[in-house]
C-alpha cells in the first residue's frame, strides 16, 4: 500500500502540478476495459501510472507507432516444467512480455513441502517479474504413490502468511472432493476462510458430479479439452483457463467458446512450458500470436491474459493500463504479430530490445537441504523382471500430443518364463522406482506407442511425486539409466548398449537445472537426439513419460505402487 505522501506525489502527478516521473510519449494504448485502441501519453510516478492524456515528465521516452499493452499475466503455470530455476524462469519470459507469473509450485513441494514452496517465492524474491504462487493443495497428490513429503492443513495456513501467496492450486484429487474428504474439505474451507481463489482440475467431469465440485468453491478449470466440458464449466460459473502449453494444446479446440458474451470468463496459460518452446517460440506471446491467427479478436486475446486474469486472481492494480495501476506495460509494433520490443515493470524499463535487467542476488539458496538431497534409492533392490502369469496384458497406451492415455490389453511376449518388451510391436517395459525414502518401491508395466527400439530413457520427472520413471527394451539397460539419474542428484538420461549416451543434469530437487535457458535446451536437445536415435518418434519423450506416471488423467497410469487405473482411482493388476 502506498504511503500518505506517496499517494499525495501520485495525484499531484496526475494532475499535471508537477512532472511525472517518466512518460511515454504519443502510445496507442490497448484499453482491455472497453476493447478500443486510445492514443495518449502514459504518465508514470515511481511504480504506478499516474494518469494517460497530454503529460510532460522528468523523463520522457518516444512511443509513437508502438502499441502498449498492460504487462502479460500467467495464470497458471509449473515453473518446474521449464527444467530451469524459477529466477532463470524469470530472465527466460520476461522479455517475452511477461510480468506477473501465477504458479502451482507442486513439483516441488511433492519433492521437498514447504521448503519447496519457500524456495520458489525466494528465488524469485525482486526480479522483474512478480511471482505469486497458488499453495499446493495436493501433496502428496493421491494415496496411489510415494510422494517426498506432505502439506497438511497446517502447512498451507502458515504459507497464506506470505504475501505472495495467493490461493489453493489445483484440486487436482476431484474424487476427493466429491467424497468430502476430510482433509482435502479442511484445505478449502481454510481457503474459504481466507478469502482466497481456489483452482480446480477436473478433466471429463460433468453432469452433478460437476455442480457437485464446483459447489465447494472451486473457481477454475485449465483441464478441459473439448467443447462440452468449457461450456458446461462457464455456465456453471467457473473460470476457463484455455491452455497451449508444451504437453497439452486446448486451443485450437477451444477457441470457438471465446466470443462477446463469454470472454470475460476466458484466460489463456500454458500450465507446462518446455525449454525449446520457450527459447524458439516464447511464452504467453506465442499463445497470443497462435490465437490471433485462428481468427481471434487480438483485443480479445490480449484480454485473455492481463484484465481477466488479474480479476479472477484479484489483483485489483494489475492487467491494465489505468491510473492507479502498478506500471507493467509492454510495447509492441503489430497488433496481428504481436512481438515485445520493451517491457516495463513496476515503472522501470526491464526489457530493452534484448536485454534484461538483472539483479545480482544477496546471499544463497543452497541452504534448502531437501532441495539439493532428493534421490535416494537402494540399488540392491532394483529389478525390472516380471514374471509371465497369463496370456493378456493391461498396457498403456499413448495418445499422440495428449496427457491422456488409453489401456489396451496385449499378448506377452515371454522370455525363459519373463514377459520382456518386444520392440517389433512397440510394447516397451515401464517402470517408476521410488526415489525418496529409499524403499524399493517398484511399479512395472508396459507400455505401446512410444517406438523405442533399444536401450532405455529414464528421469526423475514423473507427476506429481517426482519418483524415477524409465521405459526400455533392455532390463540392463533400465537399471544403469536409473543409476545414472540418482547418482547425479536427479536428471534425464539416454542409454543404449551398456552406454550413457546423453544426460541432463537437473539437481534442483531433481527437477531444475541451475543453468540458463539457452544451456539446458541446447543439453535437451542433445538427449533428445539421442533418444530419437533409439527409435523414439514422440518429439519429447521425456515430457511424454512425465505424465503416464500421473494418476489423476485417465485412463491408465503408472506409479511406484503399480498400475492405476484412473477413473476407479485404485491399482490394478498387469495381467488381465
Amino acid at each position: 500500500m502506498p504511503s500518505k505522501e506517496q499517494l499525495q506525489r501520485l495525484i499531484r502527478q496526475a494532475r499535471g502540478r508537477e512532472p511525472a516521473d517518466l512518460v511515454l510519449k504519443g502510445c496507442t494504448i490497448i484499453n482491455v476495459f472497453t476493447r478500443e485502441l486510445v492514443k495518449a501519453d502514459i504518465a508514470i510516478c515511481d511504480t504506478k501510472i499516474a494518469g494517460l492524456g497530454r503529460y510532460a515528465g522528468r523523463k520522457e521516452m518516444d512511443c509513437s507507432g508502438y502499441l502498449a499493452s498492460p504487462g502479460f499475466i500467467e495464470g497458471h503455470i509449473h515453473i518446474e516444467s521449464s527444467l530451469l530455476s524459477p529466477k532463470q524462469f524469470v530472465y527466460a519470459v520476461h522479455g517475452f512480455g511477461t510480468t506477473t507469473v501465477v504458479c502451482d509450485p507442486h513439483e516441488i513441494a511433492n519433492v521437498a513441502g514447504s521448503e519447496g514452496v519457500m524456495f520458489v517465492l525466494d528465488e524469485t524474491e525482486g526480479l522483474p517479474v512478480s511471482v505469486f504462487v497458488m499453495v499446493p493443495s495436493c501433496v502428496p497428490a493421491t494415496h496411489l504413490e510415494t510422494s517426498g513429503a506432505r502439506l497438511d492443513e497446517n502447512d498451507i495456513l502458515s504459507l497464506y502468511h506470505h504475501p505472495r501467496v495467493i490461493g489453493l492450486a489445483e484440486m487436482m484429487n476431484y474424487p476427493g472432493v466429491l467424497e468430502g474428504d476430510e482433509e482435502i474439505m479442511k484445505k478449502i474451507v481454510t481457503a474459504r476462510k481466507n478469502g482466497l481463489p481456489i483452482d480446480g482440475h477436473s478433466p471429463q467431469v460433468l453432469g452433478k458430479e460437476l455442480q457437485a465440485y464446483i459447489s465447494a468453491g472451486i473457481g477454475s478449470d485449465h483441464e478441459c479439452t473439448v467443447m462440452e466440458e468449457a461450456v458446461e464449466r462457464l455456465r456453471a460459473g467457473m473460470y476457463v483457463f484455455i491452455r497451449e502449453g508444451s504437453a497439452a494444446r486446448n486451443l485450437e479446440e477451444l477457441l470457438p467458446l471465446v466470443t462477446e458474451k463469454t470472454v470475460q470468463r476466458c484466460l489463456l496459460v500454458s500450465d507446462d512450458c518446455h525449454p525449446h518452446d520457450l527459447l524458439k517460440e516464447g511464452h504467453l506471446d506465442r499463445i497470443l500470436r497462435k490465437a490471433i491467427s485462428l481468427g481471434l479478436d487480438p483485443l480479445m486475446a490480449l484480454q485473455m491474459v492481463t484484465i481477466n486474469a488479474a480479476q479472477y486472481f484479484r489483483f485489483y492494480n494489475r492487467g491494465a493500463i489505468a491510473p492507479g495501476f502498478r506500471a507493467d506495460i509492454v510495447l509492441f509494433e503489430d497488433l496481428q504479430d504481436i512481438r515485445p520490443c520493451n517491457v516495463f515493470s513496476a515503472g522501470r524499463l526491464t526489457f530493452n530490445g534484448g536485454i534484461i535487467e538483472k539483479k545480482k542476488r544477496k546471499g544463497s539458496v543452497r541452504g534448502y537441504r531437501k532441495i539439493f538431497s532428493s534421490v535416494t534409492i537402494q540399488p540392491g533392490k532394483i529389478n525390472f523382471e516380471i514374471q509371465a502369469k497369463k496370456k493378456k496384458l493391461r498396457v498403456i497406451k499413448v495418445i499422440k500430443d495428449q496427457i491422456l492415455t488409453d489401456v489396451v490389453e496385449m499378448e506377452p511376449t515371454v522370455e525363459n518364463g519373463q514377459a520382456v518388451a518386444d520392440p517389433v510391436r512397440d510394447l516397451a517395459k515401464i517402470a517408476v522406482v521410488e526415489r525418496h525414502h529409499g524403499s524399493g518401491n517398484i511399479g512395472k508395466g508396459f507400455v505401446t506407442g512410444i517406438g523405442l527400439k533399444q536401450g532405455a530413457l529414464a528421469g526423475s520427472i514423473a507427476h506429481d511425486s517426482h519418483n524415477i520413471i524409465v521405459v526400455g527394451i533392455s532390463d540392463e539397460d533400465m537399471n544403469l539409466a536409473v543409476q545414472a539419474v540418482a547418482e547425479t542428484g536427479g536428471g534425464l538420461a539416454v542409454v543404449a548398449d551398456k552406454r550413457v549416451l546423453s544426460l541432463l543434469e537437473l539437481g534442483i530437487a531433481g527437477l531444475m537445472s541451475i543453468s540458463s535457458l539457452t544451456e539446458v535446451n541446447n543439453k535437451l536437445e542433445e538427449l533428445l537426439q539421442c533418444a530419437h536415435s533409439l527409435g523414439v518418434q514422440e518429439e519429447n519423450p521425456f515430457m511424454l513419460m512425465s505424465f503416464l506416471a500421473l494418476p489423476v488423467i485417465p485412463h491408465l497410469k503408472i506409479t511406484d505402487m503399480g498400475l492405476v487405473d484412473v477413473e476407479a482411482f485404485k491399482t490394478v493388476e498387469l495381467w488381465v
